[in-house]
């Protein structure tokens, strides 16, 4: 898939996607949409409920998840004390909410930025003000699917050699598809 960003000229980027590519990209920010979930219930639309509801204080089991809502105190797979544990518990109960919104609303930008190519290819600009929910919402997608394939720093580089017997080979085109694109954008953003 060869659809990277190209600058825009005005801090903006645009980028030509084909219909299977645009499709592809739609079809996973839809799947992201679905794995953070809806936002928070139980507060009847009301904004000042919304405002001083309290999320989660244990990290997701899905390690999908906990690499995107990672604990604020600690290393990643390193064991921790229970006071550790104890302030990164509270950390996410008034952190967590305003995060999940957040990539809801950048896999949402993108969503609606793909559907404007009315389900085919073409030419989609960005403006500069979407560039950073672009940024983010292709960082959250790498992340899970990286958390999915299991990817570390280390055995990225032999992702490029996976045969294509290899049953992660669509997943991990994906994976690497998105990071190029991710790395387009920012250049077309500073450029």
């Amino acid at each position: 898939m060869a659809g990277l960003f190209e600058s825009a000229g005005d801090g903006g980027a645009a980028i030509a996607l084909d219909e299977v590519e645009a499709s592809i990209l739609r079809s996973l920010e839809v799947q992201m949409l679905e794995l953070i979930g809806p936002g928070p219930g139980g507060t009847g639309g009301d904004p000042l409920a919304a405002l001083f509801a309290e999320g989660p204080t244990e990290a997701p089991a899905d390690p999908a998840l906990a690499r995107l809502f990672p604990d604020a105190y600690g290393e990643p797979g390193e064991p921790v004390d229970s006071e550790t544990r104890a302030m990164s518990g509270e950390f996410r109960r008034y952190t967590e909410l305003d995060l999940r919104a957040r990539k809801r609303d950048d896999a949402l930008a993108v969503v609606r930025a793909l559907d404007g190519l009315g389900g085919e290819g073409g030419v989609l600009k960005v403006p500069a003000e979407e560039c950073l929910r672009w940024l983010g919402a292709l960082n959250d997608l790498r992340l899970t699917l990286g958390a999915r394939l299991e990817v570390s720093e280390e055995d990225e580089q032999g992702l490029y050699a996976l045969p294509d017997s290899d049953p992660r080979k669509p997943l991990v085109m994906a994976y690497l598809w998105l990071g190029g694109m991710q790395e387009s954008l920012l250049e077309a953003m500073a450029g």
